[in-house]
């Protein structure tokens, strides 16, 4: 008897291309991989219900699995609302605003983020040492390469949802994936999740091998 192939539809972190899930290896007899990109936001005050609604109609397959990373994990999260999905996978994300660590707390309660220049940002890592402390220098170099939102509208509107997120309990078809490093969202805040040991935020790139075979292990 031949079995249906599981489809699985990816989205990226915060800026971020499809090309950060290229080092995945999933077995091709069991998954049929579909890549999202972000979208534009009809404004940068789009509700992030009404954005995940418009992401959720690029699904054409019934039944799907959703697998986000970092901000791309939260919206998965909010897809699935609008999608009667098998799975949702996140990887260094957070399944409930309760998870954000001190520091992006403390952003979002002074809304220190409105003095971030989206209009003159000419790369993502300007925002990552601003946001995340001097540590994510380093990590950003390797991570740039994959970085090709630049669009003014998404990047007010992606730092202004990504810490104003209101989630407060986990959705309970969620399978969370998280480094035992992660800077950006620290595990001791994360409850209920598969570590990876010594996976940083950019696991999907240099832990892929580690993933994958979660991935495949859940099905």
């Amino acid at each position: 008897m031949k079995h249906s192939k599981t489809h699985i539809y990816f989205v990226p972190g915060l800026a971020a291309s499809s090309k950060i899930f290229e080092h995945l290896q999933l077995p091709e007899d069991k998954f049929e991989l579909h890549y999202l990109e972000w979208l534009i936001p009809l404004t940068d005050k789009e509700s992030i219900e009404d954005y995940a609604e418009r992401m959720a109609n690029l699904v054409t397959e019934n039944n799907p699995v959703l697998v986000g990373v970092s901000f791309g994990g939260i919206m998965v999260q909010e897809m699935s609302k609008f999608l009667k999905t098998k799975k949702v996978i996140i990887i260094s994300s957070v399944k409930t605003s309760n998870e954000f660590p001190k520091r992006l707390k403390l952003i979002q309660k002074t809304r220190a983020y409105k003095l971030f220049p989206t209009k003159k940002i000419s790369n993502f890592e300007e925002f990552s040492v601003y946001a995340f402390g001097n540590f994510a220098e380093k990590r950003v170099k390797l991570y740039k390469e994959y970085l090709s939102v630049r669009n003014e509208t998404y990047l007010t509107w992606a730092i202004y949802n990504v810490l104003n997120w209101l989630q407060d309990k986990p959705l309970e078809n969620c399978t969370h994936i998280h480094g035992t490093e992660d800077h950006v969202f620290p595990i001791k805040h994360i409850d209920n999740c598969i570590s990876i040991e010594n996976g940083t935020h950019i696991m999907i790139l240099n832990k892929a091998k580690s993933i994958s075979k979660i991935i495949t292990e859940l099905f």
